[in-house]
């Protein structure tokens, strides 16, 4: 990381709620015309997901808890378990991501910071061998 280390809960303090609304929505632009991942993601749901995701990225990085109060504890796994999300998925995502990350040029230790957990999340949601 550049500069001083900072911790998960500073992210949001450096990128606010616009950084994060701009990640995501580089994301997902990026989605319906993927060969793995658009099948995945239901087209009349993709706002509903690019929402979802952002409130997700924002409660845990330490802006306000609206994922919680409006989904409860996160179950990340479980609420994917019916997506079949193998190596090639789990890679996918993260290309999709890293060129989001790339495009959306967030402060250095939050992008840092971000692409680690990204990827270490990545990998703790394959389901399938």
């Amino acid at each position: 990381m550049e500069g001083s280390p900072i911790g998960d809960q500073d992210v949001y303090g450096l990128v606010g709620e616009d950084g994060f609304a701009r990640l995501v929505a580089a994301f997902y632009r990026r989605v319906p015309q993927d060969d793995i991942l658009g099948p995945m993601y239901p087209k009349h749901d993709l706002h509903g997901a690019e929402q979802r995701l952002k409130e997700f990225l924002i409660f845990r990085f330490g802006g306000p808890p609206r994922y919680l109060e409006q989904r409860g504890h996160p179950r990340l796994r479980m609420r994917h378990a019916p997506f079949v999300i193998d190596q090639k998925a789990r890679d996918r995502w993260m290309q999709l991501m890293t060129a989001a990350l790339d495009e959306t040029q967030l402060p250095g230790p939050a992008d840092a910071l971000l692409r680690e957990f990204l990827g270490s999340f990545a990998t703790f949601m394959v389901n399938r061998q």
